[in-house]
């Protein structure tokens, strides 16, 4: 007998597991009956599935992943790719950021991000050999320096987790020794399925339909579209029969007042006064919601404010590095970075790849270690990356309230470029989820005062929306300008560290 209960679906997402069924059967994969044809020429196409916070995106994601898996698709998770075979379907599920990725990872779905599928690791033949034998494509290896019992480690996590390099580093095996550098991706895959598509502008979306031939989209109609799209988002633009809309709502847990309050934003009529009120009851009620008269400085270590306004943003940060009592100077071991893109001229393509594909993404989070070996290199945790430590050349920018330029504490000739991450807009924190969330409500009340709408609803109602769902666990509602003293120091304790951190350098500069 199964030790899990059986999956019950709805009925709207029983129908859009049938839709996305006979589009798979007609690209020749048979959910079914089990039966794969070879990838043919055919016309592509789309699919999308939309439905708000709880209503069973991410379930049903998970069960037709699974399915799929059964029927005998390989997946492809960006970390290796086997031989490629004439009749080989495959599978890639892909989110936009590293945490929407790792969030689906820790559910159980081998997801990884879209910059990451577009660029495709060079291994050292002799650890291919490792990684063809753990995709099931040669036979068990004789590797010289690696003992029968890292084999059996390597092949003990695979089963647990299908990615390549984790199993290596089970191994005993660091980055540096088994990847020699990275390729952009020549030719087309298979199906693709992308998580918090709500996020992908018109170009990501063109790019993926040039990859993949059968392409299914997940995302949430009542988040913020991206900046510069006038409100629309991708799957807006598809006809009726091309887009599902999940209804009801699958809650995690019996009456969860965190959704509760994302649904009610629905109502045309609700004033900000009135949802704030709302919010006091819930937390009266619940300890999942919380009301806080100032913000708590410990948890915005590792989970940032989430505000509207740019000058809040700037003004809690440095509120924050105040509290901790971070010199103006330099980073303290523990301080939170978001990559702010890379600072690199286009000729040197292959060190863009090199920082991209290791979750130097724009948007990306990230945890100041501490300087690297050499001046303007820092070390770095990447949240929610797979191989999540490393050191790379860095320029760092920390704004200041009321000057117009950043403080650069320290800088690298070209390299990762990083904003300090104590606080973050809600725009940037599409994606991302935490079990603790701190919105910041000045500043959402500050958007009901506008009056602005995008896409026809209002834009406070759209803020606080994403804001709130980004709270896996609790809620606070920040409700004043203030800041409680952290009751700690910054540290680094909680990070896992591998044997060694990836060396990324910059063109030019000399290996370590």
């Amino acid at each position: 007998m199964s030790e899990t209960a059986p999956i019950i679906y709805s009925e709207d997402q029983a129908e859009a597991h049938d839709r996305v069924a006979d589009m798979l059967r007609a690209a020749g994969v048979n959910l079914d009956d089990a039966l794969l044809t070879p990838l043919s020429d055919g016309k592509s196409q789309v699919f999308a599935v939309m439905g708000k916070a709880g209503s069973g995106k991410t379930l049903l994601l998970g069960q037709l992943y699974k399915a799929l898996e059964a029927a005998g698709v390989d997946i492809v998770s960006g970390d290796y790719e086997g031989k490629k075979r004439k009749d080989r379907r495959t599978l890639a599920i892909l989110a936009p950021t590293n945490k929407a990725a790792s969030v689906l990872r820790l559910r159980g779905v081998p997801a990884t991000t879209i910059h990451r599928i577009l660029y495709t690791p060079v291994y050292d033949p002799e650890y291919e050999k490792i990684a063809e034998w753990l995709a099931d494509n040669g036979e068990r290896p004789e590797i010289e320096g690696l003992t029968d019992e890292a084999l059996d480690r390597a092949y003990a996590f695979y089963q647990q987790q299908k990615s390549i390099p984790g199993a290596l580093a089970a191994a005993g095996l660091r980055g540096s020794d088994f990847i020699t550098g990275w390729k952009r991706r020549d030719d087309p895959l298979d199906i693709g399925f992308v998580d918090e598509s709500s996020m992908l502008d018109d170009k990501q979306f063109e790019d993926l339909r040039e990859i993949f031939p059968t392409l299914i989209l997940f995302g949430d109609p009542a988040q913020l579209a991206p900046v510069g799209q006038s409100g629309t988002m991708v799957f807006d633009k598809l006809g009726d029969t091309r887009k599902l809309e999940l209804s009801r709502i699958h809650r995690q847990a019996d009456d969860n007042p965190i959704l509760d309050l994302a649904h009610a934003l629905s109502d045309d009529s609700l004033s900000f006064e009135t949802f704030e009120r709302m919010i006091e009851e819930a937390a009266r009620r619940d300890d999942r919601v919380v009301v806080a008269p100032r913000v708590n400085a410990d948890l915005m270590s590792r989970s940032p404010v989430l505000v509207w306004r740019n000058k809040t943003r700037v003004r809690l940060i440095t509120a924050f590095r105040g509290a901790f009592g971070a010199p103006a100077e330099e980073l303290m071991p523990g301080e939170p970075l978001i990559c702010d893109g890379i600072e690199l001229p286009l000729k040197h393509r292959k060190k863009r790849i090199d920082l991209e594909a290791r979750g130097l993404i724009k948007g990306a989070q990230c945890v100041y270690l501490g300087p690297g070996k050499r001046p303007g290199f820092s070390r770095l945790h990447v949240m929610g990356a797979e191989d999540p430590q490393v050191s790379a050349a860095s320029i760092i920018k920390i704004e200041m309230p009321d000057e117009e330029e950043p403080f650069i504490p320290f800088a690298a000739r070209m390299g990762a470029a990083f904003l300090h991450g104590a606080a973050v807009t809600i725009h940037k924190a599409q994606g991302s989820q935490w079990s603790d969330v701190q919105v910041f409500s000045p500043d959402i009340y500050a958007a009901a005062q506008m009056g602005r709408k995008e896409a026809g609803i209002a834009l406070w109602k759209r803020l606080a929306y994403v804001a709130i769902t980004r709270a896996e666990t609790r809620l606070h509602w920040v409700t004043r300008y203030a800041m409680a003293r952290p009751a700690g120091d910054l540290g680094t304790d909680d990070l896992r560290a591998p044997a060694a951190p990836l060396q990324l350098q910059t063109e030019g500069e000399d290996d370590a």
